[in-house]
């Protein structure tokens, strides 16, 4: 598992030892969840960040009258409930929930904010990491407003797809959501965008197959 977690940013410039030392501090616990299962409900509190080992999980948010928003997903290696976990008692305002079968290391994080009484020297560089990766995550939150703000169907996944396009640094790459996730994550009615897409793909747009995509760019 040391192995797993080294390519983990939350572990970023340590060694198999300090990752030993720490997930003994942090109390780790490693757990299972089958698809579609809950890995965190909202409403609850939690001490722990998880990190995903295998398997994706997905992040959402629903309101008072039912309506769901997908707020991304986590991929294997990165950490997901670590603001939470920095405020004790702080009751969640997000669900997580397996999209697959999903395993996940759950990190006692508060024990690394506090005095450890074993004076691990590892905490600091913990700390630096876990700053790093809360970072990160604000910037995932600002490229999706970035991608909600169009107010046209089609400008929100052109928004979207250009960002994918960039990451993959191809005009061929794969999201990790399905058409209702799509639809949650950029705010617009699961039908509405499956229309969308079939004109762009009728104009010549881009191509797809159920979550792969090809966009079809000038020359």
């Amino acid at each position: 598992m040391y192995g797993e977690l080294q390519t983990c940013s939350l572990f970023q410039g340590m060694e198999g030892e300090e990752i030993s030392s720490l997930l003994q501090c942090l109390g780790a616990q490693r757990r299972e969840y089958g698809k579609g299962e809950v890995i965190l409900p909202e409403g609850e509190a939690t001490e722990s960040l998880g990190i995903v080992l295998s398997g994706r999980a997905l992040i959402s948010w629903g309101d008072v009258w039912g309506n769901n928003s997908v707020l991304g997903s986590v991929a294997p290696g990165e950490v997901f409930a670590e603001v939470y976990a920095c405020i004790p008692g702080e009751p969640l305002r997000i669900s997580v929930s397996a999209l697959e079968d999903t395993r996940v290391l759950f990190l006692n994080v508060s024990r690394a904010l506090t005095t450890c009484t074993n004076a691990c020297p590892f905490h600091g560089k913990l700390v630096r990491n876990l700053l790093t990766v809360c970072a990160h995550k604000s910037l995932r939150l600002s490229q999706r407003i970035l991608h909600t703000s169009p107010k046209s169907i089609r400008g929100r996944l052109m928004s979207f797809f250009s960002e994918w396009s960039k990451i993959s640094g191809s005009s061929s790459f794969q999201i990790p959501y399905n058409r209702q996730q799509l639809a949650d994550y950029l705010g617009v009615d699961r039908s509405a965008l499956s229309g969308e897409l079939s004109k762009m793909r009728k104009e010549g747009l881009l191509e797809y197959e159920k979550n792969k995509f090809r966009l079809k760019l000038e020359e």
